[in-house]
């Protein structure tokens, strides 16, 4: 899918939904950017100071609070990993 379609969508989709914020924007956001990197890919398979260095977020807390949000929310599916050595998976919608 166009990541640009896919953004829009996502922006379509949340407009009218109080519970995302600024952050959970750049998390998605920088997990679409992420998904170009690896050439477009589903699953993604990261590691949380990947993202969060692209979406410009320090806190762990933050980034993890803020994915399974969106998990919970239904625009992502996150597969946590658990291990140090092993990515995390996150399914995009198509």
């Amino acid at each position: 899918m166009n990541e640009v379609k896919h953004l829009s969508d996502f922006f379509s989709a949340i407009e009218n939904d109080g519970r995302i914020s600024i952050t959970h924007i750049g998390i998605y956001a920088a997990l679409l950017q992420y998904r170009k990197l690896k050439d477009f890919v589903n699953p993604i398979q990261v590691f949380s100071h990947e993202i969060m260095r692209i979406a410009k977020i320090s806190a762990q807390t933050t980034y993890h609070k803020c994915v399974k949000d969106l998990n919970e929310y239904g625009y992502i599916n996150y597969q946590p990993s658990y291990k140090n050595n092993v990515g995390s998976k996150i399914y995009f919608n198509e």
